[in-house]
């Protein structure tokens, strides 16, 4: 990519290729982690989903701060926070720290909005969408290495060790943004820009026009709860896996690892030649179908050896299927509303990350154990439903222009 010629990007793609690899080291153990210091499976869900939570209201207002008062300073200190909620980490010594960790984080520790921002600043607006997308390859990059780093030191050292990692990372950050970063907004002190706080920042007013569309509505609640069955098993595959395989921590990393891999495969250059082989109808159907199997398999095996073998044919369903229903509900917004609506899907994501770990947690931790899986295939046959609908629209629609 030539943009990564360019000091400025280069820089940019390296903090968030160090970013995403800090918090990636100790997502395959921080369960076991948690576990350990007695932590519930719905108390560690918990833990899980209070980063989102708070990223869900913090991410506006952090980004509306770095409109006023300029990127560098908003994402030094969002970094110097990220660095201390590692910290807090790798010293935990109760279930508390751990919360307060991820609430740290949470509140302050919103990087990758600011780091949009930032690559908005200094793009032009024919190499926008290009640039954008580097923040994906970062997210693959440090996701690659992370989590099979990560389970490795938890498991044959301590769980400490990674958090101490991630932390030095994140300092690593710091010091390439103050000395290699430039400001991008003008002071704007000499205008007497005051940061408001206001709703608005939260587009909820986006979610009740676009969610009354009935174009964009089931589109909406497609994306919703196949996000859901993503996040539902990946936040909760450790747990799962402890229960039924005994799984550890760096068995779990390998896990994370091969998943995130066949992701950025799927939605690498290999998304483009598939849909130009078969369409995107044809790979909707396939990657829906792909996620049926792979439950029901998973449901099914009693060996730790297979489990490889299900999540990863789970990837290539995930890896398909989002991109494609992101590319429909695009197309069903205008060229004035393509922010909104993205934002809005953006939205269902982070809720889709605060529920997704508590509602798994609250199954793990109540029922037996492969009731999670079963869980999934409903929301499948939920999300199968709309899909339906979908088709029975557009025959309607279809007639209806025949008629006419």
């Amino acid at each position: 990519m030539k943009l990564l010629l360019r000091k400025d990007y280069l820089t940019l793609f390296l903090i968030k290729v160090t970013e995403v690899l800090g918090f990636s080291l100790i997502l395959p153990f921080m369960p076991f982690y948690a576990k350990e210091l007695g932590a519930s499976p719905l108390q560690i869900s918990l833990i899980l989903a209070t980063f989102s939570f708070f990223q869900f209201f913090m991410s506006p207002i952090m980004g509306r701060l770095s409109d006023v008062y300029g990127r560098k300073p908003l994402l030094i200190f969002s970094q110097v926070m990220t660095a201390l909620s590692f910290l807090i980490f790798a010293l935990a010594n109760s279930v508390w720290m751990l919360v307060l960790s991820r609430l740290v984080d949470g509140l302050f520790g919103s990087n990758f909005v600011i780091a949009q921002a930032y690559l908005t600043d200094i793009s032009s607006k024919k190499d926008r969408s290009v640039a954008m997308g580097m923040s994906g390859m970062a997210f693959g990059f440090g996701f690659l290495i992370g989590p099979a780093l990560g389970g490795f030191l938890a498991q044959r050292f301590s769980y400490a060790l990674p958090a101490y990692l991630a932390t030095a990372l994140s300092v690593l950050t710091i010091l390439m943004t103050i000395f290699l970063l430039k400001e991008t907004v003008k002071s704007q002190s000499s205008k007497k820009v005051r940061f408001k706080f206001s709703l608005e920042m939260f587009e909820l007013k986006g979610f009740a026009k676009y969610f009354k569309m009935e174009k964009l509505r089931d589109l909406f609640l497609i994306l919703f709860f196949f996000l859901s069955t993503q996040v539902i098993l990946t936040s909760n595959m450790a747990i799962y896996g402890d229960k039924k395989f005994a799984i550890n921590a760096q068995e779990m990393g390998l896990v994370l690892t091969g998943i995130g891999l066949i992701t950025i495969i799927m939605q690498g250059g290999l998304l483009k030649t598939l849909i130009k082989k078969f369409g995107e109808k044809k790979l909707l159907y396939f990657s829906y179908f792909s996620l049926f199997i792979a439950f029901f398999a998973l449901s099914l095996i009693k060996q730790k050896e297979l489990i490889y073998f299900p999540l990863m044919l789970a990837a290539v369903g995930w890896g398909l299927f989002r991109p494609i229903m992101m590319g429909n509900i695009s197309r069903k917004a205008s060229d004035k509303e393509q922010g909104a609506v993205l934002g809005v899907a953006s939205s269902l994501g982070s809720i889709s990350q605060m529920i997704g770990p508590v509602a798994g947690g609250f199954i793990l931790s109540n029922f037996y154990y492969e009731y999670l899986i079963y869980f999934e295939i409903i929301l499948l046959f939920v999300i199968g439903i709309f899909i339906s609908r979908l088709n029975v629209v557009k025959k309607s629609l279809s007639k209806k222009k025949n008629n006419n």
